[in-house]
């Protein structure tokens, strides 16, 4: 994986000062009971995706065997040890949204971006991953991408709602500034 270069101006920061200030945070969480997943949250945010080096840092500092806290990244499905793009695409594939043509968008949405579930395109402009339920049964079929939310999505509109997240700059390289702002 490449790494940028540490530029205040554009907010690039290469691993070793996300590192730097991952430290920070765990100083701020150590001892503190259920720390490991705000821990492991601030960390996605700041890397993009958890890295294994951040992962064994987090156990050290936590300390928490290695196994509980990679354990912990592969239950739950929010959190991925692979970099996303800049937009990550959630479809929803639970019953509501599967039966009212959920199956139709997901297939809609790999076509346009030439991707499969887990995939991300070769510019990292995009992700897909598929989701069990939204709890917005009322509004399927439902994508996300990244917090905003599509309802009543229809295969034929899913290139429409792409082009709008093409055009954006999105916030991966500036969020890891401190403070988390853009």
């Amino acid at each position: 994986m490449a790494e940028a270069k540490c530029c205040e101006c554009t907010g690039d920061v290469n691993e070793a000062t996300l590192l730097k200030r991952l430290d920070e945070v765990l100083r701020d969480y150590k001892g503190k009971p259920g720390a490991l997943i705000p821990v492991l949250q601030i960390a996605q945010k700041m890397f993009g995706y958890l890295p294994e080096a951040a992962l064994k840092r987090i156990s050290l500092a936590l300390d928490k065997p290695y196994s509980e806290v990679a354990g912990v990244v592969g239950f739950y499905s929010f959190f991925t040890t692979v970099p996303r793009g800049d937009h990550l695409i959630r479809v929803c594939m639970g019953t509501a949204c599967y039966v009212r043509g959920g199956k139709q968008v997901l297939d809609a949405v790999k076509k346009c971006l030439g991707i499969d579930v887990g995939g991300t395109t070769g510019d990292r402009r995009f992700s897909l991953e598929v989701a069990r339920c939204f709890g917005a049964c009322g509004l399927a079929p439902v994508i996300t991408v990244d917090d905003d939310i599509h309802q009543r999505v229809k295969a034929a509109k899913v290139q429409d709602i792409l082009d709008r997240y093409k055009k954006k700059s999105h916030k991966k390289k500036s969020v890891a500034k401190k403070g988390g702002r853009k």
